[in-house]
């Protein structure tokens, strides 16, 4: 024990022992205590089974190693953090600055005047700005936000004008009012108010968003179900219907542009895209989506947008239709109706969601983001083992859970692995995050439905007995050590899907036909009633 002791003196005794109790703020001193402790563990001398008080003492050194790690790697995060929001901040600032410049004088001061009064608070509330000049702006309260008008950066150089480059991609708008129906000018845009100490709340004008074109769509892609007739003989009979009788510019997948060519040359107006790099290039290109197929169709579509994701048209032609509202035997109608507008739609939202592994010491380090819109699922594999997930809700301690496995889902995604794990059914518009384990070991772990603007992050202790895999809405298998960390927070671009009738009916609908909700036989009319006893 003594000479147990002579190490541990010796392991800090250069300076190391007064780091533990230094200044947190000093990154270098957490990093110097932890490898103190990692060296006088990797000194310790093979212990006896029995030294039990030498086992719970080196388990305490490794906590704190743990402890010291995570600051160190904290205090590297919110510096980061901080970086991108002072970032940000002047960003805001000179943009604010730029505009107060170019604006005509008000009540008699010029801009560069009233700019040094009024720049502080642009900086730091720009949408209260926006909300206060709406009426005089050049679009309604009602507006919720607009899908910028973009534009190539050259022209066409070939002497027919080609129809592969595009002047102008269409733009749209999105107001709280079906069918693009007006709001009442007492309803407001914000959604909390604070005024002489009461918080109230401000109903909207309708629960339906609606879209409308400001400009004809121009272009619109298709994707499509692999392997089935049906859907290639629609394929094929939509993509001339929309050349020959509107106009429009289509792309298709680099898979099917080929099973086209191979079947006619009439199909050389088709356009698709060469490699991965032109795929991130699709979204200023695409007005309009449509896909042909189940829901797994509508997210492979979504998959192919790393960002903002144009309108989705989705025709059901699979075995499900949570995300498919629309028959392909209307189609002409239904695009009739689309292209012309308004529209009602359905956002529905995305997880954004990237892996932080053990050995990595700067957020520059982690892996990409990857956005999901059904869930992600973290679970045990192959291992026999139960899996060990400390799950932290916005740095705040959730739960450990033991068990097969955990599911973060999006409301979206409630109809899908969450439900058949045993967690609830949500309207695809409720903003919110989806906490379902899978199969615990403990009957009172229940499922939870988080607020939409949590970070979520689920992460493998160090004394986990094995390892885990995550996969994002089913493919993407990673497999997590221990200390790795998956975080998943709300991305800001969802998902808007056309509504056939509107975002609730179409719901409601499809969890009747696609799982046959509370589907049973009228209980008889003329069975035996209830008996009425006389008070005693």
């Amino acid at each position: 024990m003594s000479s147990y002791k002579l190490n541990y003196t010796d392991a800090l005794g250069n300076g190391d022992a007064n780091s533990l109790g230094s200044n947190p703020e000093s990154g270098s001193s957490l990093a110097q205590s932890e490898k103190a402790v990692e060296e006088l563990l990797t000194q310790q001398t093979p212990m006896l089974a029995t030294d039990d008080h030498l086992i719970e003492f080196s388990e305490a050194l490794r906590t704190v190693a743990k402890a010291l790690r995570g600051s160190a790697e904290g205090k590297a995060l919110a510096q980061a953090e901080a970086a991108e929001w002072k970032r940000r901040y002047e960003l805001e600032r000179s943009k604010n600055q730029e505009l107060l410049n170019k604006a005509p004088p008000l009540n008699g001061v010029c801009a560069d005047e009233s700019s040094s009064k009024g720049m502080d608070h642009l900086a730091k509330s720009p949408r209260s700005h926006g909300q206060e000049n709406g009426k005089s702006g050049r679009y309604p309260l009602e507006r919720i936000c607009s899908h910028d008008v973009l534009q190539d950066g050259g022209e066409s150089n070939s002497p027919n004008g080609s129809n592969n480059k595009l002047k102008r991609k269409a733009s749209f708008k999105l107001s709280w009012g079906c069918k693009g129906q007006q709001a009442n000018d007492q309803h407001k845009k914000e959604i909390v108010s604070f005024e002489s100490g009461n918080i109230t709340t401000a109903d909207r004008s309708s629960k339906q968003i609606s879209l409308t074109w400001e400009t004809s769509p121009q272009t619109v892609i298709i994707f499509t179900k692999p392997n089935s007739t049906s859907v290639r003989l629609l394929s094929v009979e939509m993509l001339r219907w929309l050349r020959e009788h509107k106009g429009l510019n289509v792309y298709v997948e680099p898979r099917v542009k080929a099973e086209l060519l191979a079947e006619s040359s009439s199909f050389d107006f088709v356009q698709t895209w060469e490699d991965d790099k032109e795929i991130s290039l699709l979204h200023p290109m695409i007005d309009l989506v449509i896909t042909l197929g189940g829901d797994g169709t509508v997210l492979w579509a979504a998959s192919m947008f790393k960002g903002p994701v144009p309108p989705i048209v989705p025709f059901s032609m699979g075995s499900l239709g949570f995300m498919t509202p629309f028959h392909s035997e209307q189609y002409r109608d239904c695009l009739e109706a689309v292209l012309k507008g308004p529209i009602s739609i359905t956002l529905r939202h995305r997880l954004q969601c990237h892996i932080i592994r053990d050995k990595a010491r700067h957020d520059y380090e982690t892996e990409e983001n990857t956005l999901v819109l059904n869930e992600v699922t973290i679970d045990r594999g192959i291992s026999s083992y139960l899996t060990n997930l400390e799950c932290y809700c916005d740095n705040s301690f959730v739960t450990c859970v033991q068990g097969d496995g955990l599911i973060l889902s999006t409301t979206s995604g409630s109809t899908a692995y969450s439900l058949a794990a045993g967690g609830s059914m949500v309207h695809p518009q409720v903003p919110g995050i989806l906490f379902t384990p899978i199969c615990p070991h403990s009957l009172s772990f229940r499922p939870l439905i988080l607020p939409d603007h949590v970070t979520v992050r689920v992460q493998v202790p160090f004394n986990s007995r094995s390892s885990a895999w995550v996969s994002f809405d089913g493919k993407g298998r990673k497999q997590l050590e221990a200390g790795d960390a998956l975080v998943c927070s709300i991305a800001p671009w969802p998902v808007s899907t056309a509504c056939q009738v509107e975002s609730t009916h179409d719901f409601l609908r499809s969890i009747h036909d696609g799982l046959h909700w509370n589907l049973r036989k009228t209980q008889s009319s003329d069975g035996p009633r209830d008996t009425i006893y006389p008070l005693l």
